[in-house]
Parts: C-alpha cells; structure tokens; sequence
C-alpha cells in the first residue's frame, strides 16, 4: 500500500472537495429539469430521477462536510450513514409513488425533455464516477467512494429512466414509466444497505 505523503493528501482531499462541488452544481440543476418535466408529463420515473438528484447534492453536501474537518477520517463513518439514510428516504417515496401509478393507472405522458436530460447525465456522470474513485482509492477514503458508488447509481438511472419514457414514447408503453421508477427504488435501497455497512465503495 502507497504511504501518502501530507501534501499529496491535502492534495486529493481537496479535490474531493471540488468533486462534491461540482456534483451538487450538476445535480441541481439536473434535479430541477426532472422534477418540472416530470410533474408536466406526470413522470413517475422523471419525477424520482429528480428526488435522486436531490439525494446526491445531499451526498455531495456530507462529503463536502467531511472534508472540511480538520481530519476528515474522524467523519467517515457518520458520512456513510447518512449517506444511506439518504438512499432509503428516496426508495420509499420513489417505491410509493410508483405503486400508486401501476394501481391507479397514471398514465405518463411523453416528454422529450426528459430524454434529453437522460441522455446528458449518461454522458455526465461516468466522467465524474471515474474521477471520484480514482480519488477515493488513493486517498483510501470509503465516503469518496461511496459517493462515487452514488454517481454510479445515477447513472444506471439515467439509463432506465431513458428506456422507460423512449417506451412510453414510441410504443405508448405507459406502465414502463413506473415500473422503471420501481427499478430505480430498489437500486437505491441495496446501495443503502451497502453504504449503512460501510460496503457502498466498490
């Protein structure tokens, strides 16, 4: 194992830093569009894409109060729960939402708006994985990868968040808005568990 020297640490924390920050920036704005579009379109899956992004600015926000702390390690394990609870809390309203959709028979408009802002996170989000782990494996910081572990998981969203309204648009597949939504839940909930064990950083 590499021995950090402190500059190279400060280094690296720093960039974590700057990573959190322009992860909330993107999820901001990201979760803005999704929330908007996906209440116009009455978006099951737009609407929890949205709260996802929330979840990870609040991601973003726990590693940036992590890493202003004059020693970041003494934080690490309270980061990684809240960082799970932040996952439950979106699997349970996602999980909700979605069941009331297949029950009632909500059905979701197409939304092109929607596919767009897919499509970009799909091109976002690796970009920031990639620098996020390379980060956090050689800082050896578990929070940094657990949150990386997160902009994964947003990617994936991304992915079945575009399957489901190209469904549902071309085929007029409306119940692959919310099934999609349910797939975005149950995500959310093992990558919970996962950071709540300490285990989110693969």
């Amino acid at each position: 194992m590499t021995v950090l020297t402190p500059a190279r640490r400060a280094t690296l924390s720093r960039r974590s830093l700057w990573l959190a920050y322009a992860t909330a920036a993107y999820n901001l704005a990201e979760g803005a569009v999704a929330i908007l579009a996906g209440v116009a379109a009455s978006s099951s899956a737009l609407i929890g894409f949205g709260l996802d992004s929330f979840v990870e600015v609040l991601s973003a926000l726990v590693i940036i109060w992590q890493f202003r702390a004059r020693v970041p390690e003494s934080r690490e394990r309270l980061a990684l729960r809240l960082i799970a609870i932040s996952f439950f809390a979106l699997a349970a309203w996602v999980a909700f939402d979605s069941i009331r959709a297949l029950t009632f028979g909500d059905e979701a408009t197409p939304s092109p708006v929607g596919i767009g802002l897919a499509i970009a996170s799909l091109i976002v989000m690796p970009l920031l994985v990639a620098a996020k782990r390379r980060t956090g494996r050689e800082l050896g910081s578990a929070t940094v990868l657990a949150d990386s572990t997160q902009t994964m998981l947003c990617t994936y969203l991304s992915a079945v968040l575009l399957a489901g309204l190209v469904l549902n648009a071309w085929l007029g597949w409306s119940w692959a808005d919310p099934l999609a939504a349910l797939v975005i839940a149950g995500v959310a909930v093992k990558e919970g568990v996962e950071a709540w064990r300490g285990d989110g950083c693969c």
